[in-house]
């Protein structure tokens, strides 16, 4: 899998990564918002990423499998757990990728291991996956520091796989190859993440309760998702991060 890189919008990161990871059963649920919402929250350095004069925020909810770090053994507690996180797009270094405004899982050890490696907005949450007859429930509450950040829904498939057509507002939400983030110093750093075009299906998604984006300090319009993209299953593979 790693010698298909075409589809990659710039070359496959020099040496060799440190961990590998499957996403499993996620949900790309996507609102339209303002720049001038989103940009307080994104460091100065870096370029709110846009599309057609829009900013976006997504909250993705999936489950993490397999995750294990290049020679090391692998941690029972940190392998297989479900994780949700709020995110919007930024440009820098050369890059368009991830910015996140909170990351909630189920693992204790890899919420804490994430704070301390890459000082990511990493919270321990008191979560649950459900599937019955292919539609998935998953509700998550966070358990430590701010507290009162849940989501409550239930999301499935509702068409056929296909990949996004490049230069698609589909493709621009979805194929993202690298996530940023800011060192306690406030050093901005771009971490590579590589995997196939993602396989997505349209999806349709019912929340009963969602504060996550509140508690990230944004209000969501009262409605569903405006648009929902279903994926099964994709590895991906990461790099050691770089400082800008």
């Amino acid at each position: 899998m790693l010698e298909d890189t075409q589809h990659r919008p710039w070359p496959l990161p020099a040496g060799r990564w440190f961990m590998f990871m499957r996403w499993v059963q996620l949900a790309f649920l996507h609102w339209r918002a303002p720049p001038a919402v989103l940009r307080p929250l994104v460091p100065d350095s870096l370029e709110l990423d846009t599309f057609g004069g829009s900013a976006w925020l997504g909250i993705v909810p999936f489950r993490m499998e397999a995750t294990r770090r290049r020679a090391a053994p692998r941690v029972p507690t940190a392998v297989d757990f479900p994780e949700v996180n709020v995110r919007t797009y930024v440009r820098g270094a050369g890059r368009s990728g991830v910015w996140f405004l909170s990351l909630d899982a189920a693992s204790r050890l890899a919420v804490w291991g994430a704070r301390a490696r890459f000082n990511l907005p990493y919270y321990h949450a008191s979560m649950r996956v459900s599937e019955h007859h292919g539609e998935i429930g998953y509700t998550s509450r966070r358990k430590d520091r701010s507290r009162g950040a849940e989501l409550d829904m239930r999301y499935s498939p509702a068409g056929d796989v296909y990949r996004a057509e490049p230069g698609s507002l589909d493709h621009w939400l979805t194929e993202r190859y690298c996530l940023f983030g800011q060192r306690k110093n406030g050093r901005v750093y771009y971490m590579d993440v590589h995997h196939a075009p993602w396989p997505v299906q349209p999806g349709r998604a019912v929340i009963s309760s969602n504060t996550l984006a509140r508690a990230a300090g944004l209000d969501l319009p009262e409605t569903q998702p405006e648009i929902v993209h279903y994926s099964s299953s994709l590895d991906v593979w990461a790099w050691t991060p770089v400082v800008i």
